[in-house]
């Protein structure tokens, strides 16, 4: 089966690495950003605010640090905003007891503002726009939500009938769309606030990330065997068909075993354990 190597994109400066990464993201704009902690979180039950350090790594190399004041969330969800500052995110508002599990930082570290979205987020990405898009697992209904920085709700899947939208497996966000790949369906979703939401019909099932570019589109990911899948296809007016299937493979050929993804347009940036490294993968290359 043909292999395809990601490219390395961006790595943790090694001063930080005695540091607990607490989670790690590439934003709207392609800079790379680590949640760093001085141990790792309290146990479950144990309700504990703690200051955090995030680092920010541009694609030019250059380093920015970000001292955050009194974050809550144990398993969290990180991501910048366009103007400065930067959003956490419990993923578990009821194991957290976090009524407010969204904390808002400002550019100096300190918290702003604070409201919920929903427990169970499976993705949590910020667009250009400064817009939350909010996908959720299985444990909560909700589905995919746009949401303000301030809390408000501007966009919610539960009229756009979206097909077997139990699951948000795959939610990739670019400019200020997004596009998603929902389990049970797996019907392939672009999303564009103030227009009708488009739906493909797809085969290719359980895949966690998806890039686009124009009539092209690629999917990581699957069940047992095929969960380094680098699955691709070519939309139609109702369908993506498959072309090729290959593996997407760590930068020196091996599997990446423990990971996270984070999908933004034509590309797919992936983290493998000990997850100080981000490697890319280019659908337009």
């Amino acid at each position: 089966m043909q292999k395809t190597a990601l490219v390395p994109y961006a790595r943790l400066p090694r001063a930080h690495h005695t540091r607990h990464v607490l989670t790690s993201t590439v934003d709207v704009f392609g800079v790379a950003h680590w949640l760093l902690a001085e141990q790792a979180p309290a146990p479950r039950g144990v309700v504990r605010t703690f200051d955090a350090l995030v680092v920010s790594v541009r694609p030019d190399g250059n380093v920015a640090l970000t001292e955050l004041s009194a974050v809550q969330a144990r398993w969290p969800h990180l991501d910048r905003l366009p103007g400065g500052g930067f959003v956490v995110a419990a993923a578990r508002a009821r194991l957290d007891n976090a009524v407010n599990q969204v904390q808002i930082f400002d550019e100096s570290g300190r918290e702003t503002t604070a409201f919920s979205v929903g427990d169970a987020i499976e993705h949590m990405l910020v667009d250009e726009a400064g817009h939350l898009w909010v996908g959720h697992f299985d444990e909560n209904p909700d589905g995919i939500n746009r949401w303000s920085a301030t809390g408000r709700r501007t966009w919610t899947s539960d009229y756009a009938r979206i097909p077997g939208l139990l699951d948000c497996y795959a939610l990739n966000v670019s400019g200020t769309a997004a596009w998603a790949c929902p389990y049970t369906d797996f019907p392939l979703v672009e999303i564009r606030p103030g227009r009708p939401v488009k739906v493909w019909a797809n085969t290719i099932r359980g895949a966690h990330a998806v890039a686009v570019h124009g009539e092209r589109v690629a999917f990581y990911g699957g069940y047992g065997e095929e969960r380094d899948r680098l699955a691709h296809g070519e939309l139609t007016a109702t369908s993506v068909e498959p072309t090729e299937a290959g593996l997407l493979t760590l930068p020196d050929g091996t599997p990446p075993r423990r990971r996270r993804v984070v999908a933004r347009g034509s590309r797919i940036y992936l983290q493998a354990e000990p997850f100080t490294a981000w490697d890319v993968f280019e659908l337009n290359g």
